[in-house]
């Protein structure tokens, strides 16, 4: 006969009353069903669910070099020339030009481009066009002024290779 109680396999059921003999063989126990004698036994707890992943910022990506840097005698002229009539922006741009490929370009704009880069150093905002980036990105703004010129000279540490008379530039690829 089967006992209804029966101790866990591997452990001495020491306390538990003797069994009742069946009488009844019609209902025979199932051989994998057990009960444990002691309630104080170990039981199996399920897993805890896991933990909600915590999302992690993105870190803001800035540049570790300025787009372009303005000596104090060209911030100096840029004001002077944003204190006009109509006070406007200064995009610099490159194009297709001279003798060497590529020579800077200064216009006045009315807004900033959808992509334009905005430099600001002691107050004063310059532009450069997003198609001129690469080619100027690191570049120092002066302002220099001779007896027979006066102009906005760039040291650009990306030019290859210059024309001799410094209007034009290459940029390495």
């Amino acid at each position: 006969m089967m006992s209804a109680f029966r101790p866990h396999p591997g452990t001495a059921n020491v306390d538990a009353p003797p069994a009742a003999p069946s009488t009844s063989s019609s209902t025979p126990s199932s051989p994998t069903s057990t009960i444990l004698a002691d309630a104080a036994a170990p039981q199996i707890a399920a897993r805890p669910p896991p933990l909600p992943k915590v999302e992690k910022t993105r870190p803001k990506i800035r540049s570790t070099k300025a787009a372009l840097t303005i000596t104090p005698k060209a911030v100096e002229r840029l004001r002077a020339l944003l204190r006009g009539p109509t006070p406007q922006l200064i995009r610099i741009g490159v194009r297709n030009k001279g003798c060497a490929g590529l020579s800077y370009n200064l216009e006045y704009v009315d807004k900033p481009g959808k992509f334009d880069e905005v430099v600001e150093q002691d107050g004063v905002e310059v532009l450069i066009d997003s198609k001129a980036l690469f080619s100027i990105i690191g570049s120092e703004m002066d302002w220099t002024e001779d007896p027979l010129s006066a102009k906005f000279t760039f040291k650009n540490p990306n030019i290859k290779d210059a024309c001799g008379c410094g209007e034009s530039f290459t940029v390495g690829s």
